[in-house]
């Protein structure tokens, strides 16, 4: 009988803790969201034209007196460029580890390091050795890249520039402009990628260097 009893206590208290912890996230959005907006300091009509939500409903979110929904949050966070767990500031689950899952493109394994939907996107890509085969062809397509050679040797077609890059070399394009990329070693080939699909460009601070023409994109 007593066990039985506090088996029921216990969800019972359960309960309780997570309905309160649950009004808690809930009512924390609101405010959230508008320190989030000041932080960017974007005003509520231009939220509104890029969310396709109004000002008064993007207000009354703000404020805690319209409750928040998938439906205005998911736009929310594409607009703000994070995840949707940091706008609702959801409690940390047991473990923070995030579980990469590398991906096969091309004959080339890749490894997402962020999970956010938009904005510049960060790679681990593997290139195995003499890869990818065939003859190099050039490709355009939106965006900004900026890789970083972790080990083994890279080779970029950029326009009429050929380029052979090795471990600690960096290189930054348009990916407008014609190129390709592969690993003509016989060992494999570990490059930092990061990636701005609409053409977002990665704030990267080095010294000033003078380099040749052939170099200019490069930075070692």
């Amino acid at each position: 009988m007593v066990a039985m009893g506090s088996s029921a206590h216990d969800r019972g208290r359960e309960e309780r803790i997570t309905a309160r912890t649950t009004a808690e996230v809930v009512d924390a959005v609101g405010p959230r969201l508008r320190a989030l907006r000041a932080r960017r300091s974007v005003t509520l009509a231009a939220l509104a034209e890029e969310t396709g939500i109004s000002v008064s409903t993007l207000s009354r979110l703000e404020s805690g007196r319209r409750k928040p929904t998938l439906e205005l949050l998911l736009p929310l966070a594409r607009a703000y460029q994070v995840p949707l767990d940091d706008l609702v500031g959801a409690p940390e689950t047991g473990d923070p580890r995030v579980h990469l899952k590398p991906e096969l493109h091309g004959g080339r394994v890749v490894v997402p390091l962020t999970r956010r939907t938009g904005g510049v996107r960060s790679f681990k890509q593997l290139f195995p050795p003499r890869s990818p085969g065939g003859e190099p062809t050039r490709k355009t397509h939106e965006g900004y890249e900026w890789l970083y050679v972790l080990s083994g040797r890279l080779r970029l077609l950029l326009g009429e520039r050929d380029l052979d890059l090795g471990p600690g070399e960096v290189v930054e394009f348009d990916t407008h402009t014609p190129h390709w990329i592969g690993n003509v070693t016989d060992e494999v080939t570990e490059v930092l990628c990061l990636y701005g699909p609409q053409g977002e460009r990665a704030h990267v601070r080095s010294r000033p260097a003078d380099r040749s023409a052939k170099r200019s994109s490069v930075r070692g």
